[in-house]
């Protein structure tokens, strides 16, 4: 049996922040603000993997009001959203995200980027697509405000 679930998630710039994406730190004058990390990338492949079993969002499990997630690293969050996959049986069978940015070009992270999320996922990197695309000067993204991501994640049970 498969179960489908997207995910999506935007963090605001901020000029106080580190700029992580993926679980890799990129080197750009804005990070984004959130109460984690801010990892939008990650943020979108926690709620796809939560949706697919229909178990709330990243918010519900990691609420923004709860002081042990301050800072919190997103891969350790992620990890934490597989676990439940696997306790209730599944495995990936593939992520496919999709981060919205017009600056910082970040194709050549991206392979470092399907790596985290696949070691997270305990998957592997072919089974994690990562890409990029702008919104061509449109948009709060494109209007350099923040960052978006999408996610998909396709879980298999296991037989």
């Amino acid at each position: 049996m498969f179960r489908i679930g997207h995910g999506y998630d935007v963090h605001r710039f901020s000029p106080e922040r580190r700029l992580i994406l993926g679980g890799v730190e990129i080197e750009f004058e804005l990070g984004l603000l959130g109460h984690s990390d801010a990892d939008v990338l990650t943020h979108a492949v926690c709620d796809a993997l939560l949706g697919a079993l229909a178990l709330g969002d990243i918010g519900k499990h990691f609420p923004d009001n709860d002081d042990a997630f301050e800072n919190a690293d997103s891969i350790e969050l992620l990890k934490k959203c597989f676990s439940l996959i696997e306790e209730n049986g599944y495995i990936i069978s593939n992520i496919d995200a999709t981060v919205i940015a017009q600056k910082p070009k970040i194709s050549s992270y991206t392979d470092m980027m399907r790596n985290n999320i696949a070691k997270a996922c305990k998957t592997k990197a072919e089974n994690v697509s990562v890409k990029a695309t702008t919104e061509e000067g449109l948009g709060f993204t494109g209007s350099l405000e923040g960052i978006s991501a999408h996610a998909v994640a396709l879980i298999e049970k296991i037989q």
